[in-house]
């Protein structure tokens, strides 16, 4: 298996939705929009970094990464997600190839840290961890985890983009 990891490109778009809805199919902790998510984060904008995860012709793992507004006024943060990978492709690494590619293009783009909301033992993996001070509201504390690229994790609400309250 050799996986490169790829920006998207326009040939990829209905690929990854389609991959996107079959990642989610069965999650228990889904909203099950997360295609419609990545589709208006993409037309809104908003997707500041895409990638895909490519295995021969084919287009086996997305990554999406968007800008996310921070109460305290901390700008140059964003949230890792949705990021799925082909069911039958699940726990080969291929997440985590996509994870650490993700990491490393915003730390490129000068990104001062990342947010993500999910398994704590998963996510703690690739450094991230919960701060008592940054908040996303509605979510137990546990599974809302931050990732700072300086020394500073700010305290506040964080809001993700509206297209994540895409159903369609």
């Amino acid at each position: 298996m050799t996986i490169k990891i790829n920006k998207e490109r326009a040939e990829h778009i209905n690929a990854i939705t389609l991959l996107t809805e079959a990642a989610f199919q069965h999650e228990e902790h889904s909203s099950h929009t997360e295609q419609f998510i990545v589709n208006s984060l993409r037309d809104s904008g908003q997707l500041t970094v895409s990638l895909v995860a490519i295995d021969g012709e084919s287009v086996v793992g997305h990554v999406a990464v968007s800008p996310v507004a921070i109460s305290s006024g901390d700008t140059e943060w964003y949230g890792l997600g949705p990021i799925s990978v082909s069911p039958e492709r699940q726990g080969q690494g291929i997440g985590s190839q996509m994870m650490k590619a993700a990491l490393e293009e915003i730390q490129r783009l000068g990104a001062a840290g990342c947010v993500v909301l999910g398994n704590p033992a998963y996510y703690g993996r690739f450094g991230f961890k919960a701060h008592p001070g940054l908040i996303l509201p509605g979510v137990p504390q546990e599974y809302f985890q931050a990732i700072s690229f300086g020394n500073k994790v700010p305290c506040g609400d964080v809001k993700f983009h509206e297209a994540f309250d895409a159903t369609e």
